[in-house]
């Protein structure tokens, strides 16, 4: 019997929505994720995986004027993230855009209340544009994409229109679903605890310059 010709898997993963879904699970445990290996834990055969691109933006830490205690929180979770990504950069066959995290300081006209809040900017954007790109150039077989962003239905459904034989399977993160995205996807399903639960980076990375990274006690 002739074997089935392998199908080459690049693997976008939208980072803010993986956080979030985690975070909405009550999953922290699970932060300190190879997302590689996670990836790869997700493919069937014949399916294997040519590279993993990763869309994030760094988160942007403490204001000035920012009360102690809440400078220090934000500070020690930017460190967080800032360690996250360092491990991520060891990996093999695998590429992170950066997009941007913006704050900014919204005023109650009723009341007068200030507060922060905080908006990534261009994550979908690039997703898009790589997602398209890499089609136009017969990158991949199947696109694995990460996320439950109903933006990107139209990137979605035009790769699928262009090119008939490519297919985009959607990973919705934990507690996290698009039925509009689903609708949209070759096939879509949930990443479930145990793929997680194996995909987890080492407790220690060490760098190509020697560093060693460590699991915050945090995400333990």
């Amino acid at each position: 019997m002739t074997p089935a010709p392998v199908q080459r898997v690049i693997a976008y993963i939208d980072g803010f929505n993986v956080y979030h879904g985690l975070r909405a699970g009550r999953l922290r445990r699970f932060y300190w994720l190879d997302l590689r290996r996670l990836s790869q834990n997700l493919l069937r055969p014949p399916q294997t995986l040519v590279f993993t691109k990763y869309f994030t933006a760094r988160i942007s830490g403490a204001w000035p004027g920012d009360p102690p205690d809440r400078a220090r929180h934000l500070n020690a979770e930017r460190k967080r993230q800032s360690d996250f990504l360092e491990a991520l950069d060891t990996l093999p066959d695998f590429k992170r855009y950066d997009g941007h995290f913006l704050g900014k300081a919204v005023t109650c006209r009723a009341c007068g209340a200030s507060w922060r809040t905080h908006e990534e900017k261009m994550t979908d954007v690039q997703i898009a544009t790589e997602l398209l790109t890499d089609a136009f150039q017969d990158r991949f077989d199947t696109a694995l994409l990460m996320s439950a962003d109903s933006d990107l239905v139209p990137p979605t459904l035009a790769v699928q229109r262009i090119f008939r034989k490519k297919r985009i399977v959607v990973a919705f993160p934990p507690s996290r679903v698009s039925v509009e995205l689903g609708k949209a996807a070759s096939a879509h399903f949930t990443i479930g605890r145990r793929k997680l639960a194996v995909s987890q980076f080492p407790d220690e990375v060490k760098k190509a310059d020697g560093f060693v990274l460590r699991r915050p006690a945090e995400w333990r």
